[in-house]
């Protein structure tokens, strides 16, 4: 079965992505994979320990060696209730991580939501935008569209304060995956030069949304833009797994359930998944492909 090819366009040159007109184009097979790289104090899972620049560096190399292809960088935490920060805050968090990878052979996305970190952090560095809030904020898309960097357009129903405060949808698949295409034909007509979706596991969402979201993915990716999927770690992995409350299970000790839920999304086509331990998706992704019988066995 020959595996799905994805590709990303960047107005400026990206490690490993080839010249096309005035474009440059980064492609892969199967699914790749984007290791997280928080530098907060307060992140669900990993808060505190990389939030230095020697110790986010030496997690980048950690990282970068186990198979990731994309390092997401962020300096605010957005678990549910989580405050705000300063962008200057966010900023003193990440940019000197920004400058320590120049030069690295990855991708290197931030994870913000706040047009002027991502302005400065694209200056910095940084290819593309992770976004949690979907490009809401035009001048999110029109900082994109004049850099030239992709984004990923996440959806969240309110802000990570709020998010979890009793989610509603009538229909979670048909709204998520309106509001997407939506918001991405917005942001491509507006000159940003490629994105991918995000449908936001966990953001203002039950988790029977949770569910019909993953056991939806194949109509997200019917819209024929790259999916990222990331539910790393987070709570619906301990109640899948047996416990009621999803607390029992620390956040550290989700990275079974984790691998399988991000199988079940390379199963259903989606191009990326967002992990903190990479070298177990790495891992799990190889053997998955081989089985399905890719020429080399790499994800």
């Amino acid at each position: 079965m020959p595996r799905e090819t994805h590709t990303l366009t960047f107005n400026a040159p990206v490690p490993k992505a080839y010249k096309s007109g005035s474009a440059h184009r980064y492609s892969w097979e199967g699914v790749a994979l984007m290791g997280i790289l928080n530098v907060t104090p307060d992140s669900f899972s990993d808060g505190g320990q990389h939030l230095g620049p020697e110790a986010a560096l030496a997690q980048a190399a950690t990282l970068i060696k186990d198979g990731a292809t994309v390092l997401d960088v962020g300096g605010e935490s957005t678990r549910p209730g989580a405050e705000p920060v300063a962008a200057e805050t966010e900023l003193d968090r990440i940019l000197p991580v920004l400058r320590g990878l120049r030069g690295t052979e990855v991708l290197i996305s931030v994870d913000t939501y706040k047009p002027e970190v991502a302005a400065e952090a694209l200056r910095a560095g940084a290819h593309l935008v992770n976004d949690v809030t979907g490009l809401r904020d035009p001048e999110m898309v029109r900082v994109c569209a004049e850099i030239g960097a992709p984004a990923v357009v996440m959806h969240m129903q309110g802000t990570p304060r709020t998010m979890q405060r009793a989610p509603h949808y009538d229909d979670v698949q048909r709204v998520v995956l309106t509001e997407l295409r939506a918001n991405a034909e917005r942001a491509l007509a507006a000159g940003v030069p490629s994105v991918m979706l995000d449908p936001g596991i966990g953001f203002g969402k039950t988790l029977e949304h949770n569910v019909t979201l993953l056991r939806g993915l194949f109509e997200l990716v019917a819209l024929r833009y790259p999916v990222l999927l990331g539910a790393s770690r987070k709570g619906l992995i301990g109640v899948l797994s047996g416990d009621a409350a999803g607390a029992g299970v620390g956040a550290g000790e989700r990275d079974f359930g984790s691998v399988a839920l991000h199988l079940w999304g390379a199963q259903q086509g989606v191009a990326m998944v967002r992990v903190h331990n990479v070298a177990a998706h790495a891992q799990a992704l190889k053997v998955w492909a081989a089985l399905e019988g890719g020429a080399d066995g790499r994800a």
